[in-house]
């Protein structure tokens, strides 16, 4: 179970590709008080949820306001009796360059607890964790963080099979990670059938992974730039992520 919950925030990793070399928007794709809801299914049992908040707040780095974007993934009813969890990431973003200034994870996963922050310092490409500080390339991202500048991205030049590789810091270390554009296509989910531009990332064989593993992301097609659907190949079977809920939408 756990295994599955670590997917949840696998499967936003793609956005973090296709950051490094296109531009931001003159207007992010988002605004203070939406919230996006979403359930990740492995066949057709609901293993987890997952909702995603960005608040409005006083806090400021260095006078800077900021955005408090807020990701909480939790079990189904179904799995708690199995293994329970409650998680909560929360990231500080730069309201114009959307780059993080601050990163922190509240992990409960069954008996299992974790509290990490990370601080970002971007002018100085430097990432300091509970581990130690860490040398960050010219953009350096959270999950986060990530998945909300890549929707403000200008994608109307992409063409198919572009390729992308950006840096992101998870797990105590900078990572790459790299992309393909695959093209358009409709996508139905619980709340409408949608536009869709479909990507697809690489991904490493491993204890989740097989070799010959396929993930796919899709987003819409339109000024808010949704992700609604992902899906992962595993060892055994599929994980599907899916949209559920999507309220207080800036377009």
């Amino acid at each position: 179970m756990r295994k599955i919950i670590v997917l949840l925030s696998l499967l936003f990793i793609p956005w973090l590709a296709i950051c490094q070399e296109l531009e931001n928007r003159k207007e992010p794709a988002f605004s203070a008080g939406e919230e996006l809801k979403y359930r990740l299914r492995y066949g057709f049992i609901t293993a987890a949820e997952a909702t995603l908040n960005v608040l409005e707040t006083d806090v400021k780095f260095g006078n800077n306001p900021v955005f408090h974007l807020v990701a909480q993934g939790k079990t189904a009813a179904s799995f708690n009796l199995f293994y329970k969890v409650r998680n909560r990431y929360d990231s500080y973003i730069d309201k114009k360059e959307l780059l993080p200034y601050l990163y922190t994870e509240n992990i409960r996963e069954a008996n299992y607890r974790r509290i990490d922050k990370v601080r970002f310092y971007q002018d100085q490409r430097k990432v300091v964790g509970n581990k130690g500080t860490f040398k960050g390339r010219e953009k350096t991202f959270d999950l986060v963080s990530a998945f909300y500048f890549a929707r403000s991205l200008d994608l109307a030049g992409v063409r198919v099979g572009t390729q992308f590789t950006i840096p992101y810091f998870l797990d105590d270390e900078v990572a790459d990670m790299k992309i393909t554009y695959v093209g358009k296509e409709k996508v139905k989910t619980p709340i409408g059938t949608f536009n869709c531009l479909k990507f697809n990332p690489s991904i490493k064989p491993g204890r989740i992974f097989r070799k010959d593993s396929k993930l796919y992301l899709w987003i819409t097609d339109d000024g808010n730039r949704i992700p609604v659907k992902a899906q992962v190949e595993i060892l055994v079977g599929s994980v599907t992520l899916e949209i559920t809920s999507a309220k207080g939408l800036k377009y």
